[in-house]
């Protein structure tokens, strides 16, 4: 139940970010390249991995990336965390990464929340595209 419940919340949170990021038009740019594309042609790239639940849905450390630098470049991690860090501040990069290390549990009350959360500011964004 619990990997099925952060399935949806992955797929719900990845257009969620793409939208957020995405102009008037719905395209956005990747992070790592800086070339625009529609927010459906475009992935949500993980500056630390996804396997690290604590930062997995964290909104600083998931941005609109093309599927070059996210797939085949695996994530362009360095030039990932120079854009974190001019977007929100130096530094920011490191604490993700520290953040990632921690060992706290995320109880499926949380994941609940966070699922309810994403899918209602998501259809907010649709509406505005």
């Amino acid at each position: 139940m619990r990997q099925k419940l952060i399935k949806k919340i992955d797929r719900i949170f990845s257009e969620y970010i793409r939208l957020k990021h995405a102009d008037h038009s719905g395209n956005c740019k990747c992070i790592t390249c800086g070339k625009t594309y529609y927010y459906k042609d475009i992935d949500a790239g993980h500056f630390v991995s996804r396997r690290h639940l604590i930062v997995r849905f964290d909104e600083l450390n998931v941005h609109p990336q093309c599927k070059y630098c996210n797939r085949f470049l695996n994530g362009l991690q360095y030039e990932y965390g120079k854009a974190i860090d001019m977007l929100y501040g130096k530094g920011t990069a490191d604490r993700l990464v520290s953040l990632s290390k921690q060992t706290t549990k995320v109880e499926n009350q949380e994941l609940e929340e966070k699922y309810l959360f994403y899918k209602k500011n998501l259809i907010t964004l649709k509406k505005q595209l």
